[in-house]
């Protein structure tokens, strides 16, 4: 699979057309369980917004990468009783232009740019029922 800016821009106008400004893209070799083999990772891209509003959230049993391939978007670190400590603003073509989130930090992604990518690494998949607390702030 080639990552084009011909299939950023189709997820794009997805993400603008979402109503929550936001659209991932999959890209894991197997995204479904079946009897021989099932990826336990997470590798996606996601497309936002402006607008769009990601939770303070953590995931406690994985750290998380995450890599601005188009765009600007704003990393940022909160303790746990919801103070934000710390934020980056990764861009591509920057210095700065990836992260590696530690397991369990509180964080969230705000879009700096419309239509900025990042790409998305976990050791697991999203499941909110074991992987992720979200912080009420």
């Amino acid at each position: 699979m080639l990552i084009t800016n011909e299939l950023m821009d189709s997820v794009a106008e997805k993400a603008k057309a979402s109503p929550r400004l936001r659209m991932n893209y999959d890209l894991r070799t197997q995204a479904f369980e079946t009897i021989e083999w099932h990826d336990e990772s997470q590798r996606m891209l996601n497309v936002l917004m402006p607008e769009t509003v990601i939770p303070v959230h953590r995931h406690n049993e994985t750290s998380e990468t995450v890599i601005c391939i188009r765009g600007a978007v704003e990393e940022v670190f909160f303790s746990p009783d919801g103070k934000e400590i710390e934020h980056y603003v990764l861009r591509y073509g920057s210095d700065c232009c990836a992260i590696q989130v530690p397991r369990g930090m509180y964080h969230t992604c705000r879009c700096l740019e419309p239509g900025s990518v990042i790409f998305e690494a976990k050791d697991r998949p999203y499941d909110p029922e074991s992987t992720e607390d979200i912080l009420t702030l």
